[in-house]
C-alpha cells in the first residue's frame, strides 16, 4: 500500500514490534525483518568485575585496540567485592587499575549489583541499544531499551568497534489481564512462567510483557520481569515505556532535557505487528509460587511446598533485594521476629536503595526482626564470598536461580520465592504463604 506525497509515492511504514523498532534504530534503517542479520551501533556497554576487564583487556591488547568510546562503557564491581580471598583481591585490583589506566569515567565501585545500579544512575533509557557482560542484562528492557547479555569475545568486539551484529528477533507477547492480589508480585509471575513455558520457552527471541497487571507495576517490579526472561531462554525482555518509566527516570536524576527528547509513544508494538506467539494469563488467579531445588522450572503454588523446614532465608540479588523488594519483605516482618534456628540474611541490591530503606524505616523493620545485613553485592547469588551456603543448608532465596551448587556447596538445597514468601518463611521457619501473615 502506498500514499501520495506531492508527486512522489511513499510506502506506508510496515507494522513492527517494539523489538523491531529498537533494533532498526540501532541499525540505522527504517525497518528490520525478523530473522534478518543487521549490524547495530551500541549506545552503551556494561561489564562487571567478573566478566569485564580481566577477560576483555587481554583480547583488546591482542587486537591492538582501545575502547571505542570510554564514555559509553560502564564497569561495575559487584561479584568479587568485598574481596574474601587473595584471588578475589587480585581480580578487583586488576579491575580498578585497568579502568583507571583506560580513563573510563563511568565506574560504579562496590555500590551495588550492575543490573540495579546501571538504571539507578540514569544509563538505561527508552530507545537505547545496550549490551551487558552478564546473562541477566535483559533487566534494562523494563525501560523500553533493547538490552541483552554477551560473552567476553563479543564484548571485546563491541569495545573495539562500537558495533555488534544481531539476528532480528521475533516477539513473544505475554499478556497479563486483571490485577495481582495482595501478597503476589513480579517474582511469582516469573516462577509461574518458568514452570508453564519452561526454561527454553523464550526460544532466544524477544519477550514483551503487556496488560493491565504489568502497567500497574512499579519500575523495580518490572525489572524483575525482564531480568528473569533469561531464565525463560529469551534474548531480551521488554516492557513499553510509559509515564511510570519517565517518572522513575526523573527521580533517578536524568536531566530534564534528556527526558524531554524521549517520546515514550514511539516505542510501542504496532497493533498488527507480527508475533511469534501470544500467551494470556489472569493475574487475579495467580498464587505465590515457590521453585523447589534445583531449577526455577520446578515451580508450583506455595501450598505445594508449604511446611518445608528452612534454616536460611536469603533476601538478595537483582531479583529480590531492590528497594521495592525490601519494602515487600518489611510488610511481613514488621513487628515480628525471625524463628529460632533460622538465619535471615539481607543483601540490599544497591547502596542507594539501602540508604533509602534506612531513611524510611524499611531497613529497621528487617533488622529489628533479626536480619543480618550483607554487602551491596551479588554475594551468594553468584556463588562468591563468605555468604555461600554450606553443605546440608536448606535455604529459601529471592534470587533468580537455584541450580545445584550455584549458591554454595552442592549439598545445599535452595527454594526460590518472592521477597514476601522468603520473609514469611523466616518468621515461621517453614515455607509459608505470605498472605497468611498479611491478613
Amino acid at each position: 500500500m502506498t500514499r501520495a506525497s506531492g508527486l512522489a509515492v511513499d510506502p506506508l511504514p510496515l507494522p513492527a514490534t517494539l523489538a523491531q523498532k529498537l533494533v532498526a534504530r540501532a541499525a540505522g534503517v527504517a525497518h528490520v525483518a525478523p530473522g534478518s542479520i543487521v549490524m547495530c551501533k551500541v549506545d552503551l556497554a556494561m561489564s562487571h568485575d567478573s566478566s569485564g576487564p580481566r577477560r576483555v583487556a587481554p583480547l583488546l591488547r591482542d587486537l591492538s585496540a582501545s575502547v571505542w568510546d570510554p564514555a559509553r562503557f560502564v564497569v561495575v564491581t559487584d561479584h568479587f567485592v568485598p574481596a574474601s580471598d587473595p584471588d578475589a583481591e587480585a581480580i578487583v585490583r586488576f579491575t580498578r587499575d585497568w579502568v583507571r589506566e583506560t580513563g573510563l569515567p563511568n565506574v560504579i565501585d562496590n555500590e551495588g549489583i550492575c543490573h540495579v545500579v546501571l538504571p539507578e544512575r540514569g544509563h538505561v533509557l527508552p530507545g537505547r541499544f545496550i549490551v551487558g557482560g552478564d546473562s541477566h542484562s535483559p533487566t534494562g528492557g523494563a525501560f523500553g531499551a533493547y538490552m541483552f547479555g554477551i560473552g567476553a569475545t563479543e564484548m571485546a568486539g563491541v569495545l573495539a568497534t562500537g558495533e555488534i551484529w544481531l539476528r532480528v528477533p521475533q516477539t513473544i507477547r505475554i499478556d497479563w489481564q486483571g490485577a495481582l492480589g495482595d501478597g503476589v508480585c513480579a517474582k511469582d509471575i516469573m516462577l509461574f512462567l518458568c514452570a508453564t513455558l519452561g526454561l527454553a520457552g523464550g526460544r532466544y527471541e524477544a519477550i514483551e510483557f503487556t496488560g493491565p497487571a504489568i502497567t500497574a507495576l512499579p519500575m523495580q517490579e518490572r525489572m524483575t520481569l525482564t531480568n528473569m526472561c533469561t531464565e525463560l531462554g529469551a534474548q531480551t525482555g521488554l516492557i513499553a515505556p510509559d509515564a511510570t518509566t519517565m517518572s522513575w527516570l526523573a527521580g533517578a536524576g536524568v536531566d530534564a532535557d534528556t527526558l524531554a527528547a524521549i517520546d515514550p509513544r514511539q516505542w510501542r508494538t504496532d497493533a498488527d505487528a507480527p508475533l511469534l506467539a501470544v500467551h494470556r494469563f489472569d493475574a487475579d488467579t495467580l498464587a505465590p509460587h515457590v521453585a523447589a531445588p534445583h531449577s526455577p522450572a520446578n515451580s508450583a503454588p506455595v501450598d505445594q511446598a508449604a511446611g518445608q523446614d528452612i534454616d536460611i532465608a536469603y533476601l538478595g540479588a537483582c531479583t529480590g533485594a531492590k528497594l521495592e523488594d525490601l519494602r515487600m519483605a518489611a510488610r511481613v516482618l514488621r513487628g515480628r521476629k525471625v524463628a529460632p534456628g533460622v538465619a535471615l540474611r539481607v543483601a540490599p541490591a544497591s547502596l542507594r536503595d539501602q540508604q533509602q530503606a534506612a531513611r524510611e524505616g524499611t531497613l529497621a523493620a528487617l533488622t529489628d526482626a533479626g536480619a543480618t545485613l550483607l554487602p551491596n553485592a551479588c554475594n551468594a547469588c553468584a556463588g562468591y564470598g563468605a555468604s555461600r551456603f554450606a553443605a546440608g543448608s536448606r535455604a529459601i532465596a529471592s534470587t533468580a536461580r537455584n541450580f545445584e551448587g550455584r549458591m554454595g556447596d552442592a549439598g545445599s538445597a535452595v527454594w526460590l520465592a518472592s521477597p514476601m514468601t522468603v520473609a514469611a518463611t523466616a518468621v515461621t521457619g517453614r515455607i509459608t504463604d505470605p498472605r497468611t501473615l498479611l491478613a
